[in-house]
């Protein structure tokens, strides 16, 4: 059975996973993000012809897996706002300034779930609460399990892919500049994306 209690299609497969020690006995259980082997990043289209991507290279958090009730499995998150990196010190800079993230005042965005789901496969859904300068909205986000595995030093590990989009304006970020051929500097739009991999606490 997969992490929030589906069943694999094939019996191959699920020997395959028993064989493994992927069953749900074994996934099910609380884990911490592994920040060295995680990235999470966002892309905005800039200037409309082009896509400026960056990441948050500081964060912790945290997933608790119920293989038995999905509803009971949870992901926390929590992002260092002032470790955002573009590549470019300047516009850096700018990100953290009173025009976009406030980050001497709101020093951390936050994710908490309140919900998760099987969409079959190895996709899922979860939904939380992402607050960012002070305000919480609902966002979705759809993961694919990468699979399961104990690595050379013992950590039991599981590993994620996730995406989503979000508009900036709904959560304060509405800082922009015309172009003179029409159109804004950024985009209101903004897709992130996850891998995560997260080590089964001891």
């Amino acid at each position: 059975m997969g992490i929030f209690g589906r069943k694999d299609s094939t019996p191959e497969t699920t020997a395959a996973h028993a064989a493994a020690g992927t069953g749900l006995a074994a996934l099910t259980g609380d884990y911490t993000i592994d920040p060295a082997h995680t990235s999470i990043g966002f892309t905005a289209r800039h200037a409309m012809v082009t896509n400026v991507k960056g990441s948050f290279t500081e964060f912790t958090g945290s997933l608790h897996l119920d293989g038995e009730n999905p509803a009971k499995s949870t992901a926390t998150l929590d992002v260092v706002m002032d470790s955002i990196d573009t590549g470019n010190a300047d516009r850096d800079g700018h990100l953290k300034s009173a025009d976009f993230f406030k980050t001497d005042e709101f020093p951390t965005m936050t994710f908490r779930s309140t919900g998760a789901e099987s969409l079959g496969g190895d996709d899922y859904r979860i939904t939380g609460d992402l607050s960012i300068l002070g305000v919480t909205r609902p966002i979705t986000i759809d993961l694919e399990f990468n699979g399961a595995a104990t690595d050379p030093f013992g950590n039991e590990r599981v590993g994620f892919e996730g995406k989503a989009e979000l508009l900036r304006s709904e959560w304060g970020l509405t800082w922009n500049a015309a172009l003179e051929t029409g159109g804004v500097l950024i985009s209101d739009k903004i897709k992130l994306n996850f891998d995560v991999s997260a080590i089964k606490n001891a």
